[in-house]
């Protein structure tokens, strides 16, 4: 996949998308949660925090409130 398909995907230029692979943007939260959804995985995997690569399962009442917003 191209940087700028998945710069595409979480909304933001390919140079933004390269700055974030090299380390030189700062990457915010919610960027974090976009990129760990499009690859199927944690907001902790993406930042080496653990060798799991399957997401965590959503809370019920996270579910909840992500239908309020929609």
């Amino acid at each position: 996949m191209y940087q700028q398909q998945i710069a595409d995907v979480i909304n933001v230029s390919q140079t933004t998308y390269s700055g974030y692979e090299r380390g030189y943007r700062s990457i915010s939260v919610d960027m974090l949660e976009k990129l760990a959804d499009f690859y199927g995985t944690s907001v902790d995997y993406l930042l080496f925090r653990t060798d799991v690569k399957a997401p965590y399962p959503k809370s019920r009442k996270l579910e909840l409130l992500l239908k309020l917003e929609e």
